[in-house]
């Protein structure tokens, strides 16, 4: 079979319960609703049966779903593992290779705390406001009114207001700014203790090495989370070396291994970069049902866990 589902997954969590309940995240409870859907619609694959099937070494069967969870979250290991465990099915988990060896809390998680602790994004926005026209004036940035006319787009889940701080913080402004307006923001409204709350958000290695040997599927997503095609060919390739150094260092193969890009990004370089280093499956933020008969196996597109219904 060609077809395959690949449901993305992110925070998993018992929301309302937690510090930040406004988090963007799969309540524990739907989760495991998700899965008996799953379970009575379709067949959970594994990466290596992924990977075989790209290579054409074995076909899929009917009704293949793969399950995938991004960016190391300790939610993965508390409450994602033992309920896969108990359904003897097998994840694939993406963490970014700093946040995990390092404990380095990554912008992409900075700015999803700084929208679940704000409650109203016009704060931010005014932050950013400020921010910008002190550094237009200067000649570093362009005028706020231009990012805002760029970016300020709606998206399937985001208003635009909100889609405007994400790509702000995320890619628009300089590096050094974007950087430092960041960790402005966060040390206001969420905390000043970054090493604190990333010991409270990412998995250990030791984690990782304890769900490698359950069976589970550990693979890249980078070193840092960034827009891998925002950079050049020597910064995707230190990147890309860096995340498949630490895989190495927890055990996790990196002979044939997967790539999940951050944020979804990737260009031809990229693409050429990982193929070089034995790179055999890609997955991407494309909303779509992978097509493994046309889709390039580098490129395979996803489905959000929202796209997916409850039992």
């Amino acid at each position: 079979m060609s077809a395959l589902t690949i449901a993305m997954y992110h925070y998993v969590r018992d929301l309302e319960r937690s510090r930040f309940p406004a988090i963007k995240g799969r309540r524990v409870s739907d989760f495991k609703a998700q899965l008996e859907h799953i379970a009575s619609h379709y067949q959970v694959v594994t990466a290596q049966q992924v990977m075989d099937a790209v290579q054409r070494i074995e076909p899929l069967p009917p009704n293949a779903l793969w399950l995938t969870f991004d960016d190391g979250y300790i939610d993965h290991y508390m409450n994602v593992v033992p309920v896969l465990h108990e359904r003897g099915w097998q994840g694939a988990f993406f963490p970014p290779s700093r946040a995990v060896a390092n404990g380095e809390l990554l912008d992409v998680n900075k700015i999803h705390f700084l929208l679940a602790a704000t409650g109203s994004v016009a704060p931010l926005v005014e932050a950013i406001r400020v921010f910008v026209a002190e550094h237009a004036q200067r000649g570093e940035t362009r005028a706020f009114e231009e990012y805002w006319a760029e970016y300020a787009r709606a998206s399937r889940y985001d208003p635009a207001d909100v889609i405007f701080v994400k790509r702000v913080l995320q890619h628009a402004l300089p590096a050094v700014l974007r950087r430092q307006l960041t960790d402005i923001l966060f040390a206001r409204f969420v905390t000043g203790d970054q090493r604190a709350f990333a010991q409270e958000l990412y998995l250990s290695p030791g984690q990782l090495q304890t769900m490698i040997g359950m069976g589970h599927y550990v693979g890249s997503h980078g070193a840092r989370h960034e827009w891998l095609d925002s950079f050049d060919a020597v910064q995707q390739a230190q990147d890309v070396d860096e995340s498949l150094s630490f895989l190495t260092a927890i055990g996790a193969p990196t002979d044939k291994w997967v790539m999940c890009y951050p944020y979804g990004g990737y260009n031809e370089t990229l693409l050429d970069i990982v193929r070089r280093r034995g790179c055999v499956c890609g997955i991407t933020t494309r909303v779509a049902i992978a097509d493994l008969s046309a889709d390039g196996p580098l490129e395979l597109p996803r489905l959000d866990t929202n796209d997916i219904p409850l039992a």
